[in-house]
């Protein structure tokens, strides 16, 4: 190996090892390792910031604003409340669901996708009375599956279709994908359907993953002032807090927490409970006992605003405003007028105080706030809401109108009349023309941490072909599957690649691996095409823990689901996903 290789392979180590242990952001990883690279001088400055211009990273940026307007617009949510209904049985719910959810995510971001219908599907559940994780975990999956249909559904297919016209001059159209798509899609949403939700664990199904059971909050009320309850002790407040189901855990003093030892401590004023119970629960209890807020003086402020207040629960996805800070941090209190009263994690438990804990991926949140900014509050959070807020939408009479303006697009783009950056750019223009989308928000549905991701990422995997780097690896690969008969090659590519997606960002797995299946295809003197298109599929489809794909993470607290839930359903719909992908490979595109 050469200098720059060692370095390179050196890199791209250090990436995957730090995107496994998770400790820092993907996307300030991606592009640390960019600068690194520049630095030791495997990465040429001149291309340090070619890959925030990429066509790839500009197509992914518009697909979210585009995905926005048809929000907005109402298009999205004409279909799911016509369809949805709490009487059917379970199996019928998901297999409708996930086609909702499949065709959805063929259109837009399949992160926008599921956002959008996991409300629904939690209070579906709610409604027909069963835990919402029998449900979640299949429209999960269904969501990821319907990505892989279009070249926009998700981030792989947009950066393997540019990676094909950088090495082949022309790339992948806006349905090239759909023939092996479809044919994967629709047998994994078939075996989700009728098979797949039956492998749930029983966990999932009830005790801690009922809905309303599993969403048991760690939260602070604080004894105000000439409070009745001064000098009374913990103890003392067993029969009340038993009374309204609630848990008391703990004691924050002067900033210091105590636990066991405090149920015989006098109370004092300024004193905080640490609570654990349910939203209902907790009001009760603050009632009940004349508690207040954590926060001195928000409870005024709050009632101050004219429509009331509001309790909301919502769950974290990857690159919320908020994951890897604190409440406390961001100014929800002075900024937004909004108490976070509680935090539910999934198997852990809140060791800071609830306004100082580093919020995850995956936490479910209670936040109290004024009636009229709810919405204002979530979409500043980035956190996505456990009930149907209704419709935010511009006006409804624009529905058609915004399907039509996306329905031309996609038409042009796939019949070569326009190219499809310039055709999604076009349908973004319109919408703010229209009002569909405010101007002042297009840049707020920009999912910027994938944007700096690929960004960064773009320039070290060209720095890694130029380099040889991708040949070396083809050439291990080839190695390895010496003999073996063309099928046998593309299905060890596929594992490989579908192994790394399952750990890794799915980006930077696409990244390496299109490149490594060209070069594979180009050792064997084959078309490249189907490498790509094993490649393509085998990125999107991370289906064995949560940190594959951030549609898993986004339902893991709802569905009250553990890390090592996912692969008893996900397992056996990668190996189908595997056999049913190579003989689709094989007769579309064809060796």
């Amino acid at each position: 190996m050469t200098t720059d290789q060692i370095i390179l392979f050196t890199l791209f180590a250090a990436v995957f090892g730090m995107l496994l242990w998770g400790r820092f952001r993907y996307d300030l990883v991606a592009f640390a390792t960019l600068m690194a690279g520049v630095v030791l001088g495997v990465v040429p400055t001149k291309d340090a910031f070619a890959g925030f211009g990429h066509p790839a990273t500009i197509v992914v940026a518009l697909v979210l604003v585009v995905s926005a307007g048809l929000v907005r617009s109402g298009a999205v949510y004409l279909i799911t409340r016509t369809l949805v209904d709490a009487t059917r049985s379970l199996g019928a719910h998901i297999a409708i669901m996930g086609a909702v959810g499949g065709i959805l995510s063929a259109f837009m971001n399949n992160v926008a996708a599921l956002a959008l219908l996991m409300p629904v599907d939690v209070q579906t559940a709610r409604k027909a009375g069963r835990a919402p994780g029998l449900s979640l975990m299949p429209l999960s999956f269904a969501t990821i599956l319907g990505g892989m249909v279009t070249l926009i559904g998700t981030p792989p297919n947009i950066i393997i279709a540019t990676i094909r016209e950088d090495a082949l001059g022309e790339p992948f159209r806006m349905f090239d994908f759909a023939p092996v798509g479809s044919v994967a899609a629709i047998a994994g949403l078939a075996f989700v359907a009728l098979i797949g939700w039956r492998l749930i664990p029983r966990a999932a199904e009830g005790g801690a993953g009922q809905l309303d059971e599993m969403r048991d909050y760690i939260a602070e009320l604080t004894v105000p002032e000439e409070s009745d309850l001064i000098g009374q002790r913990i103890a003392d407040l067993g029969d009340a807090a038993e009374k309204n189901d609630v848990a008391i855990i703990g004691l924050i003093r002067k900033g210091k927490r105590r636990y066991g030892a405090a149920r015989a401590v006098a109370i004092e004023a300024g004193d905080a409970l640490v609570l654990e119970a349910r939203p209902d629960a907790l009001d009760e209890f603050r009632s009940a006992l004349s508690l207040d807020f954590t926060e001195a003086g928000h409870e005024d402020l709050l009632r101050a605003d004219s429509a009331g207040l509001t309790l909301i629960e919502a769950v974290v996805p990857e690159g919320a405003q908020i994951e890897g800070r604190s409440a406390k941090m961001i100014g929800l209190g002075w900024r937004r007028r909004t108490v976070l009263m509680g935090i539910a994690r999934r198997g852990l438990s809140i060791t800071k105080q609830v306004r100082g804990t580093e919020i995850q991926a995956g936490d479910i949140l209670l936040l109290l706030a004024p009636s009229e900014t709810a919405d204002d509050v979530i979409d500043w959070l980035g956190v996505m809401p456990l009930a149907d807020r209704g419709l935010a939408v511009t006006a409804n009479e624009k529905v058609w109108l915004a399907i039509g303006i996306f329905a031309a697009a996609v038409a042009a783009a796939a019949f070569g009349l326009l190219y499809l950056p310039v055709a999604l750019g076009l349908v973004v223009v319109a919408f703010v023309l229209a009002k569909i989308v405010p101007i002042k928000e297009v840049y707020t549905h920009i999912e910027w941490s994938v944007v700096v991701l690929l960004g960064s990422m773009i320039p070290l995997g060209a720095a890694l072909q130029t380099s040889g780097g991708t040949e070396l690896i083809a050439g291990w690969l080839t190695t390895l599957t010496d003999g073996m008969p063309a099928w046998a090659v593309l299905t060890v590519l596929m594992v490989v690649t579908m192994t790394l997606s399952d750990v890794l960002n799915n980006t930077a797995t696409t990244i390496v691996a299109a490149p490594v299946g060209i070069q594979m295809a180009q050792t064997l003197g084959v078309d490249p095409d189907p490498f790509l298109m094993a490649v393509a599929v085998a990125a999107s489809c991370a289906f064995l823990t949560p940190i594959g794909h951030k549609n898993n993470t986004l339902i893991l607290g709802p569905g009250g689901y553990d890390f090592g839930d996912y692969w008893r359903m996900g397992l056996p719909l990668e190996i189908l996903i595997v056999a049913v992908s190579i003989p689709a490979i094989l007769v579309f595109w064809p060796l």
